[in-house]
């Protein structure tokens, strides 16, 4: 828009800044779920136990907070070291949590970038979850032998663990991804 002001002309512009970080809502959604996710792990974790293979809310959580919300890698990274300092007040392996659930939250900010859309339907929250879940149990199952001295037996008896925790998590988050980005209107 130009205005005169005496003989001069003046423009004036919009300058609109783009908004860093995280706005209030993003930051008690994944306050929430990752609470959720410790309430689910101790109660119902608790409760389904399959060949040792206990659902890990956490890292399904996590998943959930991250595809909703699709932050930068720092904070996906954050809301690794956070989920991980969740898991230290539950029964296990102190301290290999924060490097397991560090993994699989980066691997899953990384993953989320990946456009693969079959029509309306997005499998992306499965798929990444799926990825990420193996990544953060594999690597728990790897340091368990390296940082512990866990047999390699460990090894042979953590992988079908993992890979069905994988898809539990991988179907729990992608059941929920488009009620809850419908009720978020995201």
């Amino acid at each position: 828009m130009e205005n005169e002001v005496g003989n001069e002309e003046v423009k004036r512009e919009l300058n609109v800044e783009k908004k860093k970080g995280l706005n209030i809502a993003d930051l008690l959604l994944t306050a929430i779920l990752l609470a959720a996710g410790a309430v689910l792990k101790f109660f119902v974790g608790s409760i389904i136990n399959i060949g040792g293979m206990k659902p890990n809310f956490i890292i399904a959580m996590y998943c959930m907070i991250i595809v909703l919300i699709r932050p930068n890698i720092l904070y996906c990274a954050i809301i690794g070291i956070l989920a991980g300092a969740i898991c230290q007040f539950f029964p296990g392996t102190p301290y290999l949590n924060f490097a397991s659930e560090f993994a699989g939250a980066v691997v899953m900010g990384l993953l989320i970038k990946c456009p693969l859309k079959f029509g309306k339907f997005d499998p992306v929250p499965a798929l990444a979850t799926f990825l990420s879940t193996v990544v953060s149990g594999g690597l728990y199952t790897v340091l368990l032998i390296f940082v512990i001295h866990a047999d390699k037996a460990t090894l042979v008896a953590y992988v079908p663990i993992v890979l069905c925790t994988a898809l539990f998590n991988a179907v729990i988050v992608q059941i929920l991804y488009y009620p809850l980005k419908k009720a978020l209107k995201k």
